[in-house]
């Protein structure tokens, strides 16, 4: 199984780096070495299940459309500061690449955040994760990965009885479409990372995204006003869910084989679970935790039965 990389040591076109930008990078990764590559990953992921949780509680103030614009937004603005990308790099070749890779981002995190709203954070990522496995499948061609799939999408189908019940069925509509971005973010990564040094395409493209979200409306300024620790807030999430996971991963990466990257990243659906547990009182009941273990184990046997392959 092949996850992105769009970190060193994946192809792509190499741009001059000016001599400060290397030394804030040296600096972060000489502070960042002394936690495991193993680690860091798991940080990551810790990081963004977190994130997500607590924007689960800025929803009755903000709503969903309202929070995940600021999240985009500030994540915008983060990452923008921290690259600095030229717009000398984009060109009318890759601009619509650019727009593309944005507009990308938008649906899959607005899709995901209407579904955390409406169904647990652990169900929510566990479909939606079926949408790289789906593109994995698809760029493979072996029965064996057909296999995995299928055993994927029995624990998916496991979820059936609490249709209706437990579980709303337009969230997990909006996880599965999210799961239909998320696939789409995979493949638009690869062309992007080698359009791009190193983020700069993920800031342009997180930039492009909050402009695409914004039609969708922020939230109210007289709310934001009465209320400015929910800028705090966002702000919090945009970190938590972008900033940290994304340096954590980048360093990690260095130093990770991508099969062990593949294999860490195929632990998402049960962190997601936990940690919907410990922070939101939210438990996902015998046929959501045997969903979950079942798209964790497709995945993780998918990503050591290709071991080997590039």
């Amino acid at each position: 199984m092949s996850w992105p990389q769009t970190a060193p040591g994946h192809p792509q076109t190499r741009l001059p780096e000016s001599a400060g930008k290397r030394s804030r990078q040296e600096g972060l990764s000489a502070a960042l070495g002394v936690i495991p590559p193993h680690g860091q990953m798991l940080l990551a992921i810790v990081s963004i299940q977190v994130g997500s949780a607590i924007a689960t509680k800025l929803f009755a103030a903000l709503t969903p459309e309202g929070t995940v614009f600021l999240r985009v937004g500030f994540s915008a603005l983060l990452l923008l500061l921290a690259w600095r990308p030229g717009l000398r790099a984009v060109s009318s070749r890759n601009a619509t690449l650019l727009l593309l890779y944005g507009a990308t981002i938008a649906v899959m995190n607005l899709c995901f955040y209407q579904a955390i709203a409406r169904i647990p954070l652990g169900i929510a990522v566990t479909i939606e994760f079926l949408g790289p496995l789906a593109v994995a499948v698809a760029t493979s061609r072996r029965l064996q990965d057909y296999l995995w799939i299928a055993l994927a999408l029995t624990g998916v189908a496991l979820l059936m009885p609490d249709l209706g019940q437990r579980l709303d069925p337009v969230g997990l509509l909006y996880a599965a479409l999210a799961g239909v971005g998320w696939g789409g973010f995979v493949l638009i990564s690869i062309r992007v990372g080698r359009s791009f040094e190193k983020g700069d395409g993920l800031a342009l493209g997180m930039a492009v995204a909050a402009l695409v979200l914004l039609p969708f409306g922020p939230p109210p300024v007289e709310v934001l006003l009465a209320e400015p620790l929910l800028l705090a807030a966002a702000l919090g999430v945009a970190i938590l869910s972008t900033t940290i996971p994304f340096t954590l991963e980048f360093e990690a990466l260095k130093r990770l084989p991508p099969r062990v990257y593949g294999v860490l990243i195929t632990l998402e659906p049960a962190i997601a679970v936990m940690v919907g547990a410990l922070l939101l009182g939210e438990l996902p009941g015998l046929w959501g935790g045997l969903a979950v273990a079942l798209v964790t184990a497709a995945a993780i046997g998918m990503t050591l039965s290709n071991q080997g392959r590039s």
